[in-house]
């Protein structure tokens, strides 16, 4: 029977966090896997065998596996270096959910809508915080302008929370990119971690200089919404250590990166040392129209951990997916859920700010 929720990379940080939420739920009907099968039956057991253990290695090929014959529902929290996976599932009519960042790997899925529509599988991407929450956040901004025309997403993370690896080495390996972003419906290329903007985020945290990054959310939403403009920037806790980075960028000892020996060093200091606190914000300032006027709308959440609430938008997600009846396809969180039934469920976790 076709009753499994399968999470690969659920034995990690935010693997256990959609695990735990889910197994409240279906007890039972939970798989924890990963190449490592000592850490899922690990993981497995503190949680009463509500969390069921698996070996598996996404990179293996899956086309006719046994492993995936009982699942109706996978949730991937693993990087891929290719889709063989996904298709195997897609072809399955498994549903499937990717809280990946990599808009190169989120383009290869949305190919694949075809493929999902013939064989009824539900792919649901852009899940997290960003992108996720800020997907959302701008829907909802929308929905209260009419017409939205220019979205600038801001995003301040804790450099005390502790975040994964393979995180750490995204943000990492995207500090010296060059990308496009929409701007008047027109592709502009800019580079990471320059171009500054003021945001302001919360009477707490105050307005905060944030720059320009390679998030995915400003490369969907000009498609998924049709906004004319969007840009997402990032900024830290620490002002200082903002500042110091976006002048190390500036004088371009940043490119030290390139060299390997310099980004592990660099990516061990991030991993090891907690160099602020455990707080996220985003930030979102809208402009267009409403009732025939030009409007502004400013929408803010703050929270704690950022890799619980990521995990809890993932596992709130795949609730849905299992329990609902959705059109088949490749979807943006924010093309099949509408704000409040997110935003809403996570009202314990986060503060939310709009005016």
């Amino acid at each position: 029977m076709k009753d499994k929720i399968l999470i690969a990379g659920g034995y990690g940080n935010v693997g256990q966090v959609i695990c735990s939420y889910l197994a409240e739920k279906f007890p039972g009907k939970i798989i924890a896997a990963g190449r490592n099968y000592e850490k899922a039956d690990n993981f497995s057991k503190t949680t009463g065998g509500a969390v069921l253990p698996m070996k598996l290695d996404v990179a293996e090929n899956h086309e006719n596996s046994s492993l995936l014959d009982e699942v109706l529902l996978v949730v991937m929290c693993l990087d891929q270096k290719d889709t063989r996976f996904i298709e195997a599932c897609i072809r399955r009519g498994i549903h499937y959910i990717d809280i990946t960042a990599s808009y190169k790997l989120l383009s290869d899925i949305e190919a694949m809508a075809g493929l999902a529509e013939q064989n009824g599988s539900t792919a649901v991407l852009s899940v997290g915080i960003a992108p996720g929450i800020t997907n959302i956040l701008v829907k909802h901004c929308k929905q209260r302008l009419g017409i939205l025309e220019e979205a600038y997403i801001n995003l301040l993370l804790g450099l005390g929370d502790e975040h994964g690896k393979a995180a750490i080495e995204w943000t990492v390996d995207n500090i010296n990119t060059t990308f496009d972003v929409v701007e008047n419906g027109n592709l502009q290329k800019v580079r990471s971690f320059e171009d500054g903007k003021e945001s302001f985020f919360s009477e707490k945290l105050g307005k905060r200089m944030a720059y320009r990054f390679d998030f995915t959310d400003q490369h969907v939403l000009p498609r998924t919404l049709n906004i004319k403009t969007v840009s997402t920037r990032l900024c830290f806790d620490s002002v200082i250590f903002t500042r110091f980075f976006a002048i190390l960028k500036k004088l371009g000892v940043l490119n030290l990166l390139k060299l390997k020996n310099f980004r592990r060093l660099f990516v061990k200091v991030f991993e090891n040392f907690r160099l602020g606190s455990d707080i996220f914000a985003v930030a979102v300032d809208a402009i267009g129209e409403k009732e025939g006027k030009r409007a502004e709308y400013h929408c803010s959440i703050i929270g704690h951990k950022e890799g619980i609430i990521t995990g809890k938008v993932a596992g709130l997600v795949a609730e849905k997916i299992y329990n609902g009846a959705y059109a088949s396809g490749v979807f943006h969180i924010e093309q099949l859920f509408e704000p409040e039934e997110i935003l809403k469920e996570l009202e314990e976790n986060i503060e939310i700010r709009c005016s």
